[in-house]
């Protein structure tokens, strides 16, 4: 079933690459590429909307956790599902539970408040109802994707595997920040709105083109989920590679979770840096800061889609391992430097300083693939589902609190030192890792 692939040697070989995938890759990298433009359009926004819906730091801070409730509990019971039922069907309901998701943040702007007597229902409650079912392509899906791409790849070329979809994903990742900036060039509304509706229109089309063409015949399907009892089995069962890898990712990601919903409130609220500039032909470009944060995210994902597959390929001979520990030590350090930098280096405009940082931040998806390939590669077949299902879940029960804690800190203590804690806590993770971590056999 796995096929040899083509060398990946850089992002334009793995577009060249695209065609010769084998067709379910090649459809899941399509649908990829329509959900990842519509929710980072949203998702990275959503703070900003939510404070204009009337919401604190505190609030976006129960945002982030309850996103980090749902990265817990959903990616393994998608696994479980994916495995059971394939992966064609499960994605497919997953696409549309997401489009309706998408559509509750759209209506969201125009719900007045509904007083209860007891308690009053504010319009940024419905966000928080949005998100429960526009997660549910991505985090569902995680076992449905890690599976479909470990069973067209060979064991040895998984990192590859990964980056060819990827690649496709983290384009829709650098186009989706650049469509938000010029909608909210002059202030976040009403502009966002039009995102949002961008966003239903791709979820549509991501749902029906995955449904239409991925072939069922090359699914795996695993054995009926069995309960609770199943799931401690399953956790007990995980391959000893990951063992290391999760509790350094744990660490990388609750740090990650405390902060990451604020990187948006930091450019828009904090500094309050918009970008102007001049350019040959179109003349002075006036941004908001909202905007601002919109190119910086394009930045990021340049760097992304440039480095990407030129990692993978160089995992295939240096091992996934000091890729991965790449990824682990940008996640970390990237809070402490957002925060600090505009402050305290001199000499370099506050605006250019702000784009390099983001430019180093995009080298943290450059492990993304060999991280994948980590997580699902020990996998038996028929499992990689239920495999990447029960890594994300203990995953993300320990990160849950993570958003609440760096969104108290943020309203109530000190933004600065909840940026602080968060690089502490990852490069915490980042030196176990260095200790511990061990490699998959393939790359050895």
């Amino acid at each position: 079933m796995a096929q040899e692939q083509a060398e990946v040697a850089g992002p334009i070989d793995a577009f060249r690459q695209f065609f010769s995938l084998q067709r379910d890759v090649l459809v899941l990298s399509l649908a990829m590429f329509t959900f990842s433009l519509g929710f980072q359009m949203t998702n990275r926004f959503l703070p900003d909307y939510l404070v204009y819906l009337g919401a604190g730091g505190f609030v976006v801070g129960l945002f982030a956790t309850l996103g980090n409730v749902i990265g817990a509990v959903y990616p393994y019971y998608g696994g479980v599902v994916s495995d059971r039922v394939g992966s064609r069907y499960a994605l497919t309901v997953f696409g549309f539970l997401s489009t309706f998701g998408f559509a509750v943040w759209l209506g969201s702007a125009y719900v007045p408040a509904i007083d209860l007597g007891v308690v009053v229902l504010e319009p940024w409650v419905w966000v928080f109802v949005g998100l429960l079912l526009a997660q549910c392509w991505k985090s569902f899906g995680i076992g449905g994707h890690y599976a479909i791409v470990k069973q067209a790849t060979e064991p040895s070329r998984l990192a590859r595997g990964f980056a060819s979809t990827e690649t496709f994903r983290r384009t829709a990742f650098l186009i989706a920040p650049l469509i938000v900036a010029v909608l909210v060039a002059d202030e976040l509304m009403p502009g966002f709105l039009w995102v949002l509706v961008i966003a239903i229109v791709f979820a549509v089309l991501g749902t029906i083109v995955q449904h239409l063409l991925y072939d069922p015949d090359a699914d795996s399907v695993g054995k009926e989920f069995e309960g609770v009892g199943q799931i401690v089995d399953d956790l007990r069962a995980l391959p000893d590679p990951l063992r290391p890898l999760l509790v350094a990712d744990t660490f990388v990601r609750f740090a990650n979770g405390m902060v990451y919903a604020f990187f948006i409130l930091v450019i828009t609220q904090l500094l309050e840096i918009g970008l102007t500039t001049t350019l040959p032909v179109v003349g002075t470009i006036d941004l908001s800061p909202a905007a601002f944060f919109g190119v910086l995210l394009g930045v990021e994902m340049l760097v992304a889609l440039l480095t990407m597959a030129p990692t993978a390929k160089v995992a295939e001979y240096v091992g996934l391992k000091p890729v991965v520990g790449l990824g682990f030590f940008v996640y970390a350090i990237f809070p402490v430097l957002l925060i600090f930098g505009p402050q305290y280096v001199g000499g370099l405009d506050e605006t250019w300083l702000l784009i390099a940082l983001f430019a180093f931040s995009g080298l943290r998806f450059a492990g993304l693939p060999a991280h994948k390939a980590l997580v699902v590669g020990p996998a038996e077949k028929g499992a990689g589902g239920r495999v990447t299902g029960s890594y994300y879940l203990i995953r993300g029960a320990i990160v849950i609190p993570s958003g609440a804690l760096g969104g108290f800190l943020w309203q109530f203590v000190d933004p600065e030192l909840s940026f602080t804690i968060a690089t502490i806590i990852g490069m915490i993770g980042v030196v176990y890792f260095a200790i511990f971590g061990q490699e998959f056999e393939a790359y050895q």
